[in-house]
């Protein structure tokens, strides 16, 4: 499972649209660890001046490792947090995920290249 969704989180999805807010604070409750990833990101990128944050630690375990990918793998979690933070987030693979600022356009291009991501292949990270 992916999140964690309180009882009343739950219910009111059964009736409707629920806000960002409230599913923001699901998937820091859910996946602590993408959460510590992203809002780090996230002050990054809000220091003036500031148009790329990029994280490629390596998560320290595999629950970890299962907390990005999930955020990561989902469009409405990405989604929520690109608005949440008001940028456009990559994820190259393993564990190298990146925010830009909208106006990083080209360093965004860049950063989602068939180029890119051959260049951040790590063999010891074949199987992550």
């Amino acid at each position: 499972m992916s999140l964690k969704v309180p009882a009343d989180l739950l219910a009111r999805a059964q009736e409707g649209p629920i806000s960002d807010s409230d599913f923001i604070e699901c998937i820091q409750n859910s996946l602590p660890y993408a959460w510590s990833v992203v809002s780090g990101l996230g002050a990054e990128i809000g220091q003036p001046g500031a148009r790329v944050a990029l994280n490629d630690s390596e998560p320290p375990d595999e629950a970890s490792w299962g907390q990005l990918f999930r955020l990561v793998g989902s469009d409405a979690m990405r989604g929520a947090v690109e608005r949440h933070f008001g940028v456009r987030m990559a994820f190259q693979n393993c564990c190298k995920v990146g925010f830009f600022a909208l106006d990083a356009g080209e360093e965004y291009a860049d950063f989602i290249t068939p180029r890119a991501q051959v260049l951040n292949q790590k063999p010891e990270l074949i199987n992550c």
